[in-house]
């Protein structure tokens, strides 16, 4: 048993999961779910490209591989973007007791909204996950757009 998870290692899971959408034409969003014992429980990226489906967000893909526990308030959620709206929700929803964050420059989503709940935030502001996004999001801008809700 782990007593202070090494976020950053935590984190590479979700950088791979990112590069994989990423090589699969998607947007590069990775994500998984660990519990406080450094298990992984389940890891996915966002997919909504590929699967023509809005709601695989990296965030809930590793949430749904996952599957059931019967708690998720010793979990860590690790993306390697600040949550957006509808996955700050999934962590509300579900008592998700940590999100480990690799960057918030590019989009800082609900991580105030996620604090002022409760939750453990820790943002990395993680260089790769930010020069990741930030060259997606000038090559795709209208894909970028459709992805976070706007117009």
């Amino acid at each position: 048993m782990i007593t202070t998870p090494d976020y950053r290692a935590l984190l590479e899971t979700a950088i791979d999961q990112a590069r994989i959408g990423l090589a699969e034409g998607g947007i590069p969003i990775g994500a998984a779910l660990y519990h406080n014992d450094g298990r992984l429980l389940g890891c996915g990226h966002n997919r909504r490209v590929q699967e023509g489906d809005p709601s695989i967000h990296g965030e809930t893909d590793a949430f749904r591989k996952a599957g059931r526990q019967r708690s998720y308030r010793d979990t860590i959620m690790v993306t390697t973007l600040a949550p957006c709206w509808y996955c700050s929700g999934l962590v509300r929803q579900f008592n998700i007791g940590t999100v480990v964050v690799g960057e918030s420059v590019t989009f800082a989503g609900g991580i105030d909204w996620l604090r002022e709940a409760g939750v453990k935030v820790i943002d990395l502001a993680d260089e790769r996950c930010i020069e990741m996004m930030e060259r997606f999001t000038t090559a795709h801008p209208a894909l970028w757009n459709e992805d976070i809700g706007e117009d």
